[in-house]
């Protein structure tokens, strides 16, 4: 299986909404732990890579360059 890739700054769509109801959230860290912000809400979570990986969905928009 091919790993997911994702970079800072992109938007991606995880697997469950978050309770604001949007499912769009945008990396803003990335190390051992990953902080996605909701880009409805603008909440900021931290969860371990292993997780991230787990529970991301898809890559909305790529900020690769």
């Amino acid at each position: 299986m091919e790993g997911k890739e994702f970079f800072l700054n992109d938007e991606v769509e995880m697997k469950k909404p978050h309770p604001c109801g949007t499912n769009r959230w945008k990396i803003i860290r990335m190390g051992a732990d990953i902080r996605i912000k909701c880009m409805g809400c603008q909440h900021s979570v931290l969860i371990p890579r292993r997780d991230f990986v787990k529970k991301m969905k898809k890559v909305l928009v790529s900020n690769q360059e």
